[in-house]
């Protein structure tokens, strides 16, 4: 008998999960404030419930991938929430929450007879699609092995810590990185753009050197030089991100002078209006400050609007 579990939350990142694990012959009981969503994933097989509590009243485990930490304590916690489902036994947070807020509702979970492990993914929309997507998981160890044939259908599994926030540690660590590697990928390539340099051959070669990292590799090659803007992540979900790194680390004493100054450029970005752009359109501010696009082969024009001068239209 196939087995069923509930998932909460079908969006960019759901959609796809919940796509593979139709497709693996798992039961899937679905929820989302969207009825678009909702119906997609009924396309793929899984089963719509009224509410977050529906799915918990079915599941025995339950899955959620939401955008905010105020959004999973919602579901978890809230009237409706899973907490009101009277058969979830293992709650799995694949969102990126922050230690703090995962510990919270762990604790409001135990107290209700159910155990939390958080599952931060990383790997973005192309990973989940793959089911190649990096899992950080932390918790309970028989509750991850419960949770773990649905977990492995959707990417590979790290167990990293056997204390609920462990895996969101880490994930704010990984974010906070790649937040960071965006930036100073983005001015590195306008300036070698500006100096007359070509921006294929710039990437290519710093793809080939020491200073490539994942955002030269994917994000330039294929979502700014081709113009497209589509990696499938927004600037406010980024943002709040490495916000929450560097609340954490500040918390722990330890320093990050870098990542606050990136988190101080993706603050700019949405505060101009680009919060939900792609985060590969961060590199449209410093074109249009410095009047150079980035674009394959040598021919620079006039760079173009970034967010928030397109608001301005």
């Amino acid at each position: 008998m196939a087995q069923e579990i509930g998932f909460v939350g079908v969006g960019a990142m759901g959609a796809p999960m919940v796509r593979r694990l139709c497709e693996r012959q798992f039961r899937v009981r679905v929820y989302d404030t969207s009825p678009a969503a909702l119906e997609r994933a009924a396309s793929y097989g899984a089963t719509p419930a009224a509410s977050a509590a529906e799915v918990a009243a079915s599941a025995e485990t339950v899955l959620v991938s939401l955008p905010t930490p105020a959004i999973v304590r919602e579901v978890a916690l809230g009237p409706g929430g899973l907490v009101e489902g009277g058969a979830m036994r293992t709650f799995v947070d694949l969102s990126t929450t922050g230690p703090t807020v995962a510990r919270e509702i762990g604790e409001a979970l135990a107290a209700k007879g159910v155990t939390a492990i958080d599952a931060p993914v990383s790997g973005g929309m192309a990973g989940a699609e793959a089911g190649t997507l990096a899992i950080m998981v932390s918790g309970d160890a028989a509750a991850i092995e419960k949770a773990r044939p649905s977990l492995e259908v959707i990417g590979r599994v790290f167990v990293v810590g056997d204390k609920v926030g462990m895996g969101q540690v880490l994930k704010l660590v990984n974010n906070g990185l790649a937040a960071t590697s965006v930036i100073a990928a983005s001015e590195a390539v306008v300036m070698a753009a500006h100096a007359g340099l070509d921006p294929k051959l710039t990437v290519e070669v710093i793809n080939a050197s020491s200073g490539r990292n994942f955002m030269t590799e994917k994000l330039f090659t294929e979502r700014i030089l081709t113009r497209s803007f589509d990696f499938g992540f927004r600037t406010e979900l980024m943002h709040k991100d490495i916000r929450l790194c560097t609340e954490e680390a500040e918390a722990a004493g330890v320093p990050m002078f870098v990542t606050n100054a990136a988190r101080q450029m993706w603050a700019f970005a949405v505060g101009q209006g680009g919060g939900r752009d792609d985060i590969s359109t961060y590199v449209r501010y410093l074109e249009n400050w410095t009047g150079t696009e980035i674009r394959s082969g040598p021919e620079q024009t006039e760079p173009a609007a970034t967010p928030a001068t397109r608001r301005q239209e």
